[in-house]
């Protein structure tokens, strides 16, 4: 009786397979990451070009659905925005507050992270932690009760502090990372040439860590800048900021959409164009120390 059997592929034929179907999973996996990635730049973007929509359109353009992008735009938000409600003087108060409180973070907390750093103090990078943790909002009672009683409430000064309340855990959250991904041998090096610890410090360390404060600042003064809750609690009328600014437009019987979004796009766009030109210092200090060991 004759057994008919299959013939066998060989080896070279399975590899022959394998590599013919390796490029069609990769062009399958690049098509998957486009389409993901078009899909979360749209459902980012579609926010800011609505608002950016809306702030040229009148408030019954809005309101009508078949004015979504066929309309005639107007300026008269953006007029009402930064001439009738002087919105001038709260971009000023903005970046007055976002970069003193910056500032003044940066100089407590770099050398306050570096200490942590090189003489490994656990505890208080402990506390650091612990100050990063804890929710700002839950401190603004206390806060309110003890500024009222120093009659600061209303002052540039109670904006500044409780700004940098979030602004110098994050200052030093951030260096402590970027110190610790410097090759400690530089500094012992300078100090073998008749440097001082701090010497060593201002003249090796901290020229090197300007990306790493970069970034710390640059986040620092944008969370400073988009801050709502503090300054409408602790900020008066003198000091009003943009973010409180904007809820002006929003009343009891009606919200202005139209000057709503004006508002909004000249909070933002400044902030855009930081990110846009700084980006690269952003991702280097955020990945500081991720490679470390």
């Amino acid at each position: 009786m004759t057994v008919l059997t299959e013939p066998r592929t060989s080896g070279r034929e399975h590899r022959q397979a394998n590599r013919r179907r390796k490029p069609a999973r990769t062009r399958a996996y690049k098509t998957f990451r486009v389409v993901a990635l078009i899909a979360v730049v749209l459902f980012l973007i579609a926010p800011l070009f609505w608002m950016l929509l809306a702030s040229l359109k009148t408030n019954v353009d809005i309101y009508d659905a078949g004015k979504s992008f066929l309309f005639t735009p107007t300026v008269e938000n953006y007029a009402n925005v930064l001439q009738r409600n002087n919105y001038f003087v709260f971009i000023i108060n903005s970046f007055w507050v976002a970069f003193v409180s910056t500032a003044l973070s940066l100089v407590l907390g770099v050398p306050a992270a570096y200490a942590m750093s090189r003489f490994t103090m656990g505890r208080s990078a402990l506390v650091v932690l612990m100050a990063r943790v804890i929710p700002g909002v839950s401190l603004l009672v206390p806060w309110y009760y003890v500024f009222s009683n120093l009659k600061m409430v209303g002052g540039f000064e109670v904006l500044i502090l409780s700004h940098m309340f979030v602004a110098l855990p994050l200052i030093v959250y951030i260096m402590m990372s970027y110190f610790d991904s410097l090759p400690l041998e530089l500094e012992e090096s300078a100090q073998v040439d008749g440097l001082t610890p701090i010497g060593a410090f201002r003249r090796i360390t901290l020229p090197l860590s300007v990306a790493g404060m970069a970034t710390a600042g640059i986040l620092s003064f944008i969370f400073s800048w988009n801050n709502f809750m503090f300054a409408l609690v602790l900020s008066g009328s003198k000091t009003k900021t943009l973010p409180v600014a904007i809820f002006d437009f929003v009343s009891y019987a009606s919200i202005d959409w139209g000057g709503l979004m004006a508002a909004a796009t000249v909070v933002t766009i400044p902030i855009m164009i930081i990110a846009l030109f700084t980006q690269k210092y952003i991702v280097s200090g955020m990945t500081a120390g991720a490679t470390k060991g």
